[in-house]
């Protein structure tokens, strides 16, 4: 079972205080919030050894699995999510991030810099497998009625973005798609030069979904879905992207801001540690999931 908010967390070490307690504080700009946000202090390599000894010396041998028990504040709807040491060793392996490990960051992000606060009423996130190609391919009615769904359960009567992390289909690119119902705003944020319109399906079944929730709700909708491209830091490989949406998503939350500036990130720079320093916050996540 996981633990409740606020408890301490028992390590091998001893007793570790639980990262809440670091709470963000609403609204400070981006390159001082950033700081502020629970990281482990040391070099790439020292993270990435810290980790790898950590998933090693626990008690998730080879082909097993950790149940991580989500409630319904962080997609919308209660679950359990299984993430298995392999998943655990992407980060220090360099590999690729799988959903589990997406998913597992979110909630991670949400326990520690979110709940009990007012961001739980301004970032909603969205499953990352609700909604992918492959999904949208089969059976996009079916997903566009998930979203709907998910739009449903969440408290809209104030400003809010709909983060959805999203997946070009097996085990292929990914990008980040903000949504603000309100103002009829879609913000695509990609580590890969391009727009959504490499994701045709996507962008179909995004804006039909927005325009079925607004009717549901009795929204008069006074104009078409805005689509913006935000200028994001570039990946540099072809591995990174799952760590730069997660980066783009907490950095977001760190400025407190619904309408995201089209240049969130004058350039690469606060990026050139992206894996060091998202590793180090996966290094976290993954601790509170070891150890409680």
């Amino acid at each position: 079972m996981l633990k409740k908010a606020g408890k301490d967390i028992p390590t091998k070490s001893g007793t570790k205080t639980n990262p809440k307690s670091q709470k963000e504080v609403p609204g400070q700009m981006l390159d001082k919030a950033s700081k502020e946000i629970p990281t482990t202090s040391g070099t790439k390599s020292q993270i990435m050894m810290r980790l790898e000894k950590m998933v090693e010396e626990s008690d998730i041998m080879h082909g097993a699995i950790r149940s991580v028990d989500m409630d319904e504040g962080v997609f919308g709807i209660a679950h359990s999510e299984l993430i298995a040491k392999e998943d655990m060793q992407q980060p220090f392996e360099h590999e690729e991030l799988g959903i589990a490990v997406i998913h597992t960051y979110i909630w991670y992000m949400y326990d520690t810099l979110m709940r009990g606060t007012e961001l739980c009423n301004r970032f909603n996130f969205i499953a990352a497998s609700r909604i992918n190609t492959t999904f949208i391919t089969k059976n996009p009615t079916s997903v566009m009625n998930e979203l709907v769904d998910r739009f449903m359960v969440a408290d809209n009567t104030t400003p809010s973005l709909y983060f959805l992390p999203f997946n070009s289909g097996n085990g292929g690119h990914w990008v980040l798609v903000a949504m603000d119902l309100s103002r009829l705003m879609v913000y695509y944020l990609d580590s890969l030069p391009g727009n959504w319109s490499k994701y045709p399906s996507m962008k179909k079944t995004v804006d039909a979904t927005i325009l079925k929730f607004r009717s549901k709700k009795n929204y008069r909708n006074r104009k078409d879905i805005t689509w913006v491209r935000v200028q994001c830091p570039q990946q540099n490989n072809s591995i990174d992207c799952g760590f730069f949406v997660l980066r783009f998503m907490r950095d977001i939350i760190a400025l407190n801001r619904i309408d995201i500036p089209k240049m969130v990130w004058n350039n690469n720079l606060g990026f050139i540690l992206i894996l060091s320093d998202i590793s180090s916050n996966l290094l976290l996540n993954h601790e509170y999931i070891l150890f409680s």
